[in-house]
């Protein structure tokens, strides 16, 4: 009797599992992605049916959600089969913004019609990749540089390189680092003065402290900084003025570099003893080894004698060229035309666009070519000016200025294509209708502009923005053709980077992002791109590694980063947080 009663209590306590009607859903591809402006994506499925658990009046709905915006996709038709109800739902849409960080929800309801409420949930997806928009079309992002637009139409004249290298020698006595004030120091001051009259426009500025390889100077590493700073207190005092950005200042020791310098130019031995000490300096061994070898030479201590005491010094090395444009004569009658309410001018076509190219600041180069569309019927002037207007748009984040400043553009293009069919013309047409959304107008534009020329520099310019549309088209192998040039820009090196990544080929778009960060180390889209590489071959402590470098660049990327569905497994790492908490606060890894 005892056990009768039992029997029942136990088979109270007993759970039977609830099914679960989404278990067989699923989304391809498994990852939601852009491609060719949109999002494509189908959902299949089944849901069992079971004798003792069979739904009553089952629907499967689909949701697309984000904190912006959702869609609903309403019932998905399920087909009866024997075991199991079956659905399938194939959905295009159009790619807009809030999408990137929407998730892709089912639904399943059963019982009564028009439940409220869903039985079963299931998210089938996160964000969508769109990786083809991170592709640097000229767009301005917050917080980072301003891209530069548009193509003025060159004269030539900057691109000659006028740029003259010297080299200036400050000698010390030994072991001191301490200036004397002799004529041979005077003089040295002089001729820098006279060479930087003579090319004012600096590259670079370069003051190395050397010593010799004696006792007396080789106890400190530092004599030959301190030497490096006394000269450039000299040439401060001298009234010699250079840029920080500019200015280099170091230092070498245990070094025998600047002793084959001198060795060079030293004639009191033959070739074949030169040869011999050239054998050791270039045999790649380290300085002590090399100090031991030289010394077996025979004749060294003489040698020694004649060039160390030069090794007792500061090498100032001077990169500079005089300044391109007008002379005084010219820029003086360049200003009356300016200023004068007249149709003539004493200038030709030829010297206003060098006026024009030499001159920085954008106000006054608006100044000098809408004067001449006033002298000169001429592709140049419409097309720079427009340029001009472009580059305007892109200081301001009023987009009604920029819609004008883009629309008067427009119309000096235009007026530009009535007087020639030119390829800077089409190129920068192409550019403002990207800017404005139209890339489809735009790559026709491009691919017009370079069937006109051979010009390698416009070609590398026009090819650049012709393969970043490539990549949002969804031509991602062609987009790869089209960066076979010498790129030196960070954005060019990160298209390509991406080109090649979206291609699947990722040993070259690692390389292309490498390159990229090297061309721009306050780049953080090439950084990205190494995250994203290392995230796809599966090497998580590489991605965040990256990653972590990427979001200190830029907001943008940080936002991206935190939604990108190319990091949903590694975002699952108590690492991935915290390079974010790090950069939330300000404090630098």
């Amino acid at each position: 009797m005892l056990l009768l009663l039992v029997l029942p209590l136990l088979g109270s306590s007993i759970m039977v599992p609830e099914t679960d009607f989404l278990k067989d859903a699923k989304v391809t591809p498994g990852k939601l992605e852009f491609l060719r402006d949109s999002v494509r994506f189908e959902v299949t499925g089944t849901i069992p049916i079971e004798s003792a658990l069979s739904p009553r009046n089952p629907e499967i709905k689909l949701l697309f959600k984000s904190s912006e915006n959702s869609l609903f996709f309403g019932d998905i038709e399920l087909v009866k089969g024997v075991a199991d109800y079956s659905y399938t739902k194939s959905v295009v849409l159009p790619y807009e913004p809030w999408m990137e960080g929407a998730f892709l929800e089912v639904q399943f309801f059963q019982g009564k019609k028009a439940q409220p409420v869903a039985f079963q949930k299931k998210i089938l997806a996160r964000g969508v990749i769109t990786t083809p928009l991170l592709a640097k079309i000229g767009r301005v992002n917050p917080d980072e540089p301003i891209p530069q637009v548009g193509l003025f139409i060159p004269t030539g004249a900057m691109d000659v390189d006028l740029s003259r290298s010297k080299e200036f020698l400050i000698k010390f006595d030994a072991g001191s680092s301490a200036i004397k004030k002799n004529t041979a120091n005077t003089q040295v001051i002089a001729d820098i003065k006279e060479f930087l009259t003579e090319n004012s426009s600096v590259v670079s500025f370069r003051i190395i402290g050397t010593q010799s390889p004696e006792s007396t100077e080789g106890r400190s590493s530092k004599l030959g900084m301190d030497r490096a700073e006394a000269v450039r207190k000299l040439l401060a005092e001298s009234n010699i003025s250079v840029r920080d950005s500019l200015l280099e200042i170091k230092s070498r020791w245990n070094d025998w570099f600047d002793f084959r310098l001198q060795l060079r130019g030293y004639e009191k031995i033959s070739t074949q003893r030169k040869d011999q000490y050239y054998a050791v300096l270039l045999d790649g061994s380290d300085y002590e080894n090399q100090s031991k070898a030289l010394r077996k030479i025979p004749g060294f201590n003489q040698v020694a004698n004649d060039l160390f005491p030069g090794l007792r010094a500061a090498r100032i090395e001077i990169v500079a060229k005089p300044l391109p444009g007008l002379d005084q004569a010219q820029a003086a009658l360049l200003q009356k035309a300016l200023d004068e309410n007249t149709s003539i001018s004493e200038l030709d076509l030829a010297d206003w666009a060098i006026a024009g190219e030499v001159t920085p600041r954008l106000e006054d180069k608006a100044r000098i070519y809408s004067k001449m569309t006033e002298l000169f019927r001429s592709v140049i002037p419409y097309n720079n000016l427009a340029v001009v207007k472009m580059r305007l748009a892109q200081r301001t984040l009023d987009q009604a200025t920029k819609d004008t400043l883009w629309q008067e553009a427009n119309a000096l293009l235009y007026q530009a294509s009535k007087i020639d069919t030119d390829p800077y013309v089409l190129h920068n047409q192409g550019q403002i209708m990207v800017l404005q959304g139209d890339t489809w107008g735009a790559y026709k534009k491009l691919s017009d502009a370079s069937v006109l020329t051979r010009n390698q520099d416009f070609l590398k310019s026009n090819e650049s923005l012709r393969g970043a549309l490539d990549i949002m088209r969804g031509d991602y192998k062609l987009a790869t053709l089209r960066f076979d040039y010498p790129y030196s820009e960070a954005k060019d090196f990160f298209n390509k980077g991406l080109a090649y990544f979206l291609s699947g080929d990722l040993v070259n778009a690692s390389l292309s992002f490498e390159e990229s960060v090297m061309a721009g180390r306050n780049y953080g889209y090439g950084f990205y791109g190494l995250a994203m590489v290392a995230a796809e071959s599966a090497q998580v402590e590489v991605a965040l590694l990256q990653l972590d470098k990427a979001i200190h660049a830029s907001e943008l990327i940080y936002q991206k980063a935190l939604v990108d569905p190319i990091f949903q497994e590694i975002r699952e790492q108590e690492g991935f947080f915290q390079i974010f908490r790090t950069s939330s606060t300000g404090v630098e890894n």
